[in-house]
């Protein structure tokens, strides 16, 4: 069998908006290597859904991976009985038991602050202003570092997630990735003796009171924070941005045809805030018509597969009553996304109700471009909103 065929890029375009390429590769090259990534590619529903499955092959343990390097080796770069020992360590910090019994009313309480100081406006970016916020506040309970600001919160994730997608070598980025992982280290550092003393529901307290090497604890905190930060306030503001842009779908909602979850799952299905997760080939496989050899790089590109023809009729329209059920927004296999359940209950059951309840008449505010970028990590960079003054 044959090698990936190639497909050429250009990183900047791929970057402002990677659906083009995407949409042309399902078609031409469904799986290709494209060197400026330096990655095979796979960009169909099936083969994302079939080879994710497939650990043995496409391992997630990439020990000269960016994130291990960068961040520790942490439970998303482990497969198999490793992988599954952390996550059940951390279970129940993030189970949907603790998410409705014990994180959701800090949730709303959250929101409802951001909110009191927002609404006797008329206008804000609500990325900056809402999106932010909130998913900073949420995560510093959820992981236990109660210590920083969500300003912290998010330079960090950012920081970090720009590093480990840095895949052209970036001097400047990686130093940016170095002190936000520097910065999270003496945060665990403070907290440590507060949540052995006194322990809670967070993920810091859980896996300290574990028999958890404290490396791997730092590793997956971070991981916590490259995540769950950025993932949430970029489908915050992202689902906002997709109601006013297509009000026909917020009326949907509105007259109850529709609901909040269904905006959720459908904005990320549309608009995956996670586009992609790299793999590491561990031995010779065959698949899809082409030989893989180990060692190699590849990406399963999540946000290709939810725009995929074959499961999904217009797939560039933004529906909130389509069925969403074959996209993989949070993964298909093993490491389908830990913090799904917290996610579904910040954006969908406390954030969007919240903003549209407490914002009357919330509208784009005219004349002003909306920026968005991003491939393997996607999101709003500005919304600009305005609403009626109370």
């Amino acid at each position: 069998m044959p090698a990936a065929p190639h497909y050429n890029i250009d990183p900047a375009a791929f970057w402002d908006d990677p659906y083009p390429d995407l949409k042309k590769m399902r078609e031409e090259t469904p799986i290709a290597f494209v060197p400026q990534l330096g990655a095979v590619l796979l960009t169909r529903r099936d083969d994302v859904f079939v080879c994710e499955k497939n650990t043995a092959v496409f391992s997630s343990h990439q020990p000269d991976g960016l994130m291990n390097i960068l961040m520790g080796h942490n439970m998303m770069r482990k497969d198999g009985d490793a992988h599954m020992a952390e996550r059940k360590i951390i279970f129940p910090a993030v189970s949907p038991k603790s998410v409705r019994d014990i994180w959701k009313s800090g949730f709303q309480n959250h929101a409802d602050a951001i909110l009191d100081n927002l609404a006797p406006g008329s206008h804000a970016d609500i990325v900056k202003e809402f999106a932010i916020p909130f998913s900073g506040e949420c995560l510093k309970d959820i992981t236990g570092l109660t210590n920083i600001s969500y300003r912290q919160m998010d330079a960090w994730s950012q920081g970090m997630i720009d590093g480990i997608a840095n895949y052209a070598g970036d001097n400047e980025i990686e130093k940016r990735c170095n002190a936000a992982t520097a910065g999270i280290d003496a945060a665990i550092d403070e907290m440590t003796p507060v949540l052995r003393k006194s322990p809670d529901h967070s993920l810091l307290s859980v896996m300290l009171a574990s028999d958890l090497p404290m490396e791997s604890v730092r590793a997956n905190i971070k991981l916590a924070i490259s995540g769950g930060q950025n993932e949430p306030r970029d489908a915050i503001a992202g689902c906002i941005w997709a109601l006013l842009k297509h009000p026909d779908q917020l009326q949907k909602v509105h007259d109850g045809e529709a609901s909040w979850m269904q905006v959720f799952e459908e904005y990320a299905r549309w608009m995956a805030p996670i586009g992609m997760s790299p793999r590491r080939v561990a031995k010779p496989h065959t698949f899809g018509g082409v030989d893989f050899k180990p060692e190699q790089r590849a990406f399963l590109m999540f946000g290709s597969a939810n725009r995929d023809e074959d499961h999904f009729t217009d797939p560039e329209r933004f529906d909130v009553t389509r069925d969403t059920s074959k996209a993989v927004a949070f993964g298909a296999g093993p490491h389908f996304c830990a913090g799904a359940w917290a996610s579904r209950a910040m954006i969908a059951e406390v954030a969007l109700p919240s903003v549209f309840s407490r914002l009357k008449g919330l509208r784009l505010a005219p004349h002003v471009p909306i920026r968005m970028g991003g491939w393997a990590f996607r999101g709003l960079l500005n919304l600009p909103v305005e609403w009626a003054r109370p």
